[in-house]
């Protein structure tokens, strides 16, 4: 039984977050969904929030799914209420 190992290379960020709950948020998204992700920075942008945005990070063959499920969550909360995500 051959194991296949994910090359770290090939992950691709899929959001950018000030704010660490909503950073959370799209990550439980993501796994509900099935997606594997995780969040990077995330600690570095607790103690210095402006400086620094946490990036929630999926493999790249599941880039595409992943921006759909997250736009999708985007328009459902509504556009331009002080959303501070960079998709």
């Amino acid at each position: 039984m051959a194991d296949v190992m994910q090359d770290p290379d090939q992950f691709v960020t899929v959001g950018k977050f000030i704010e660490a709950i909503d950073a959370q948020m799209a990550k439980g998204l993501l796994e509900s969904a099935g997606i594997e992700c995780f969040l990077h920075g995330e600690n570095a942008n607790s103690l210095l929030g402006a400086a620094f945005r946490a990036r929630l990070q999926v493999h790249k063959h599941d880039e595409e799914a992943a921006r759909q499920i997250l736009d999708a969550a985007n328009a459902d909360a509504g556009a331009g209420e002080g959303n501070d995500d960079e998709l």
